[in-house]
């Protein structure tokens, strides 16, 4: 026991990593802290698709697809769209929940929740889950399309058994999902979410934390819900929110899209939020205490053009926070910024906070990965930055030749990128830019590349792959 709770104080503090524990990647980051590294060994540096060289399994996803994989307890889950329907009787625009064996990529079961009434302002046509789940024993939390913070049991209902207390599941049969419980955001909380609802659950003993994508009108016109929450903590084993938080209230700029990290800092467990003002928010992760904000923009950025919000999730490594900042990839490629920032002050840390900005960067919605000393950073206009996570020095840029909304990926020495055009970069990790290969995958990469247990799971628009060292192709 006295084992096992140091490793996880070291697993909270940032001193260790995920791997540590389990070479699973269950939640969007693998830890806590959201940091996109692994040690894992022996990954792949080049595949084929057509050829199936390197491919352990492919399954068919959606047609549009932007929930991260998540590997955890044999199991892969993905979220996407309902445009390749698993089930015949279950067609149309809806959100989807997949889950695949992690062993050969066979189709275990889903979860299908249909549109919002209310339309295309809060549930954006096509669009499907854009959440990626955390995954803690044989539970499952996520945020449907619908602004629903969903538990679900990872077995689903091949157990044969309706977990409750939620029993009034629309699909009961074998290949669907299970839910626990469910906290309806809109309904209970008030929250009006622009186009969609997609941050990533992180969990921290029995705490759930979560943005709620409170927005503004499609119109820009105003705030709805100034006074809804934009973050949360919920209790995981019953939904009930435990404290929540509106900071952002009538200065969202637009929508608020960010994930929210967890780190210790100086003995206290801080949860870091980037809100829709533009500002990036620490909070006592228990009591909901607000801490500290820092200003992710110059002072003489002008909202729309130059001013900024977070999209891309911070990342807490070596007691300090990095984060790019940019807009709603639909606003185009601007002026962006890269930070890092020392979240032990408290109040307004905008200068005594700040360790360095880095300015020769475009709007980005990519989370950092920071290794070695060095930190990585994309940016829409696909351009991955390799820093010092000291200083901020540049020490090489890689053109992707292609728009970016996933992360840099570091693991087994390299860094791996997919972009728009369908194709992952992989480079050296270091600080001489070299290039190791590129590798097409035939359709669009909105995603983050995901190693668990000595493989390496990329997510296209329509595919999900599993990808390891002799490997031989199968297809689910």
């Amino acid at each position: 026991m006295q084992i096992r709770s140091i490793l996880l104080f070291l697993m909270l503090s940032g001193s260790a990593s995920l791997p540590l524990l389990s070479r699973d990647w269950p939640m969007w980051g693998g830890t806590v802290q959201r940091n996109m590294t692994s040690s894992m060994k022996n990954l792949p540096e080049s595949w084929d698709v057509d050829s199936g060289e390197n491919i352990k399994w492919k399954a068919s996803i959606g047609l549009t697809s932007y929930g991260n994989p998540v590997v955890a307890g044999g199991k892969v889950f993905v979220g996407t769209n309902n445009e390749n329907p698993r089930d015949p009787e279950i067609t149309g625009d809806r959100g989807v929940l997949l889950c695949f064996r992690e062993s050969d990529g066979e189709f275990l079961w889903q979860a299908v929740t249909d549109k919002l009434e209310s339309g295309w302002e809060n549930d954006f046509q096509d669009q499907g889950v854009c959440s990626s789940p955390a995954v803690e024993g044989n539970r499952l939390y996520y945020v449907s399309n619908r602004g629903e913070l969903v538990c679900l049991d990872t077995e689903g209902f091949m157990d044969g058994e309706n977990d409750g207390p939620f029993r009034d599941e629309v699909h009961e049969g074998p290949e669907h999902g299970d839910i626990v419980w469910k906290l309806d955001m809109m309904k209970e909380l008030g929250v009006f979410q622009l186009f969609m609802s997609n941050s990533s659950p992180v969990i921290c003993e029995d705490l759930i934390f979560l943005g709620t994508s409170n927005g503004r009108d499609s119109n820009d016109e105003k705030v709805p819900a100034p006074q809804a929450p934009s973050f949360l903590a919920v209790n995981k084993n019953s939904g009930k929110v435990v404290w929540q938080d509106n900071s952002p209230g009538e200065n969202i700029l637009h929508g608020q899209w960010s994930s929210p990290a967890l780190g210790l800092v100086n003995g206290v467990q801080q949860a870091f939020f980037a809100g829709g003002d533009g500002w990036l928010y620490g909070f006592n992760a228990r009591t909901g205490e607000k801490l500290w904000k820092f200003d992710l923009n110059p002072k003489d950025a002008e909202w729309p053009k130059t001013r900024n919000y977070g999209v891309a999730t911070p990342v807490f490594s070596e007691g300090r926070v990095f984060m790019s900042v940019g807009q709603d990839p639909d606003s185009g490629i601007g002026i962006g910024h890269a930070y890092c920032m020392d979240p032990a002050g408290r109040g307004d840390i905008t200068e005594s906070g700040l360790v360095w900005r880095y300015d020769k960067i475009n709007r980005s919605i990519s989370t950092a990965a920071v290794a070695d000393g060095l930190v990585y950073i994309s940016d829409i206009n696909g351009l991955l930055h390799c820093l010092d996570a000291g200083t901020g020095k540049p020490y090489w840029t890689f053109d992707t030749m292609a728009p970016v909304w996933g992360s840099p990926l570091v693991a087994d020495g390299k860094v791996y990128l997919g972009d728009e055009d369908g194709d992952v970069a992989v480079l050296a990790a270091g600080k001489e830019m070299k290039q190791i290969s590129e590798v097409r995958m035939g359709y669009s990469i909105y995603g983050t590349p995901v190693p668990a247990n000595g493989v390496l799971y990329i997510m296209t628009s329509r595919q999900l792959y599993a990808i390891a060292g002799n490997a031989g192709e199968s297809e689910k």
